[in-house]
């Protein structure tokens, strides 16, 4: 019987920052939950393509949150 791979949950998640220079919405109510994705390279995947369909708003900023980290600290897991 195959081991199903350790899920190592990933949030990708954006909207349109205050300015260049920060990390501050500008409406928290307008941030885009993309989803929770079960490995690092789908969460990759998901975050370039909301990154390039918004590369003309030089504001809009995109982020890969490595929830796995948050949930378990004491058991760091590597991403492949």
């Amino acid at each position: 019987m195959t081991e199903k791979p350790k899920q190592l949950l990933h949030l990708v998640f954006g909207g349109e920052l205050e300015n260049l220079d920060g990390m501050d919405f500008r409406d928290l109510s307008d941030v885009d939950i993309v989803g929770i994705y079960p490995d690092y390279q789908s969460a990759f995947t998901a975050w370039q393509a909301k990154a390039h369909s918004t590369v003309d708003n030089a504001h809009m900023r995109y982020f890969i949150v490595h929830m796995h980290r948050l949930l378990d600290p004491d058991h760091p897991e590597q991403d492949a």
